[in-house]
C-alpha cells in the first residue's frame, strides 16, 4: 500500500519530540569529542520544522515534507549537522519527488540518496567515526530487507537496528573527519553524536510506520 504524507509528518513530528527526549544525551555525547551544542542544535531544527509543518499544503506529498525539513534545518541548525542533514533530507527529497506513497522500492531510494547527501556534504566514508557509520548500515538493511520482499514498516524496522548498531559501532573508532578527529586517539571510547542522532530518527521513521 506504501507510506504516504500522513507517515512522513508522523516521522518528522515524532522525530522531534525524540531528538528533545535525548537532548542532553546528545549534548553530552558532544561535549566529549566536539562542540558540545548538537543535542541542543538538532532540538532547535526540529522544533523550527514543527512550526513550518502546519503551513504545508493539503495537496503535499511526502518530497514536499523532507523538503520542508531541509531548507528549515539549512536556516536554523549551526555547525555542520544543518548542512548534514538538510543535504540529507534535500536529497531525499529529490529521489521521491511527486511520488504520494512510498513503497519498499522508494524508501530505499530515500535513504540511499539521504546517506549519499551525507558522503558528498561531509567527505566522509565508514569508519570516519560519523553519522555516515549509522547510514551505511542502514541503507544496506533496508535494501537487503527490500530484496527479501519485506513490507514498509519492516524496511524501516531493519534500517533503524542497522542505524543503532552502526552507531554503537563508532565508539571504539578514531575519529578521521570533523572536530573529534582533532582529538586523534583520544576521540576512541565515545560515539559519535551524529551517528547516535540518525540513529534516533530511523528509529522515529520506523515507529511513525509501526503506528500506521
Amino acid at each position: 500500500m506504501g507510506l504516504g504524507v500522513g507517515w512522513a509528518e508522523a516521522w518528522i513530528r515524532h522525530g522531534a519530540d525524540v531528538l528533545a527526549e535525548h537532548r542532553l544525551e546528545l549534548i553530552i555525547l558532544d561535549r566529549d569529542i566536539g562542540d558540545g551544542d548538537h543535542g541542543e542544535n538538532m532540538d532547535r531544527g526540529f522544533q523550527a520544522v514543527l512550526i513550518r509543518l502546519d503551513d504545508l499544503p493539503p495537496e503535499a506529498n511526502p518530497g514536499d515534507v523532507f523538503k520542508l525539513v531541509a531548507t528549515t534545518l539549512i536556516s536554523t541548525v549551526g555547525g555542520a549537522a544543518g548542512p548534514l542533514y538538510g543535504t540529507a533530507f534535500l536529497k531525499g527529497a529529490l529521489a521521491v519527488a511527486g511520488a504520494s506513497t512510498l513503497d519498499g522500492a522508494a524508501l530505499v531510494a530515500l535513504l540511499t540518496a539521504a546517506r549519499d547527501g551525507i558522503v558528498l556534504r561531509g567527505k566522509a566514508e565508514s569508519g570516519d567515526k560519523t553519522m555516515v557509520d549509522a547510514w551505511t548500515p542502514a541503507v544496506d538493511a533496508a535494501a537487503a530487507a527490500a530484496a527479501d520482499g519485506a513490507d514498509e514498516t519492516a524496511i524501516l524496522h531493519a534500517a533503524a537496528a542497522a542505524a543503532e548498531g552502526g552507531a554503537v559501532a563508532t565508539e571504539p573508532l578514531v575519529a578521521r573527519k570533523g572536530r573529534a578527529s582533532y582529538l586523534g586517539e583520544r576521540s576512541a571510547g565515545h560515539r559519535d553524536p551524529g551517528a547516535q542522532s540518525s540513529a534516533l530518527l530511523l528509529r522515529a521513521a520506523a515507529d511513525a510506520a509501526a503506528r500506521g
